[in-house]
């Protein structure tokens, strides 16, 4: 089974990129540094996605992202050459430019193909490890090889294709996903998922899809996302975990410009300290 990940993320732009971490925003970042750390973010998520040597890496950003400076962006990572490519999407919703990049990529199952299965990976999960990736696809070559994956793909009427349906992802906060991952016979559009009138969340969405066609489904490692100040708290401690954890697992990459960042502006997390009554009972704030 060829494989492809693709890194889907917006070109870094000052005032374009991570606002809602902004002081403008009520978040504790500049526009500058909300640029500077998503930037961080995407170097070490593609340093990830290389690193795990799991298939091919493309990069798809943003219609109007100016690609000269994501050139300049990627000869900072560690091995810029193992990119295999870069394109980008046609604008409009968030589900069509979704859409757009996996089509590329899996082009209908057709003889053209550039992979037989991908992962969409956002470009804001600078927790993510390589062996995540490399045990999402082991998860969705196995569902797409059972019974009930072989099924789901003769949806596709690609008969000269001996590769099963299947969809695994890993979910974020707030109803979301960071990660999803399916084989080119598998019956799956992104129309509805992100943008949709009824209020379904997007992870609820994908999973409806799934039962209504009855596809194989797969959870992977869940790897939060950082769009709001509360996700960059909870980012923190996890990646200063992953970085000690990192000295008796070889499988953990840390994430070092985001970490180095980190240190760089002095940036802590903290919580709510508990008071205790007069009887000495400890009493959680609720501030």
């Amino acid at each position: 089974m060829k494989k492809a990940i693709i890194i889907f993320t917006k070109v870094p732009k000052v005032g374009d990129i991570k606002t809602r971490l902004t002081t403008e925003k009520g978040g504790i970042l500049t526009p500058e540094e909300a640029k500077d750390f998503y930037e961080a973010f995407l170097l070490d998520v593609i340093d990830a996605c290389i690193a795990s040597d799991s298939g091919d890496v493309w990069i798809c950003h943003n219609h109007s992202g100016d690609r000269e400076y994501l050139d300049k962006l990627l000869t900072g990572l560690a091995h810029p050459a193992s990119l295999k490519g870069i394109f980008k999407d046609e604008g409009g919703t968030f589900d069509q430019c979704m859409q757009y990049a996996a089509d590329f990529i899996l082009k209908n199952g057709s003889e053209e193909r550039l992979a037989d299965a991908l992962l969409l990976v956002g470009g804001d999960l600078p927790a993510l490890q390589p062996f995540y990736l490399q045990e999402a696809f082991d998860k969705l070559e196995n569902i797409a090889m059972s019974p009930a994956g072989l099924k789901a793909s003769q949806k596709c009427g690609l008969s000269n294709i001996y590769l099963g349906a299947g969809i695994v992802e890993g979910s974020c906060q707030e109803g979301g996903f960071s990660i999803v991952g399916f084989t080119c016979t598998t019956p799956l559009d992104f129309t509805g998922v992100f943008y949709n009138q009824d209020g379904v969340t997007a992870l609820d969405a994908l999973v409806q899809k799934a039962i209504d066609e009855q596809i194989p489904f797969g959870l992977i490692q869940n790897v939060p996302d950082v769009d709001i100040p509360v996700d960059m708290a909870s980012m923190v401690p996890e990646l200063k975990a992953l970085s000690l954890a990192a000295r008796y697992d070889k499988r953990i990459k840390p994430a070092k410009r985001t970490l180095n960042l980190l240190n760089e502006m002095g940036i802590e997390t903290s919580t709510s300290v508990p008071h205790r009554d007069d009887a000495g009972t400890e009493q959680l704030s609720t501030d």
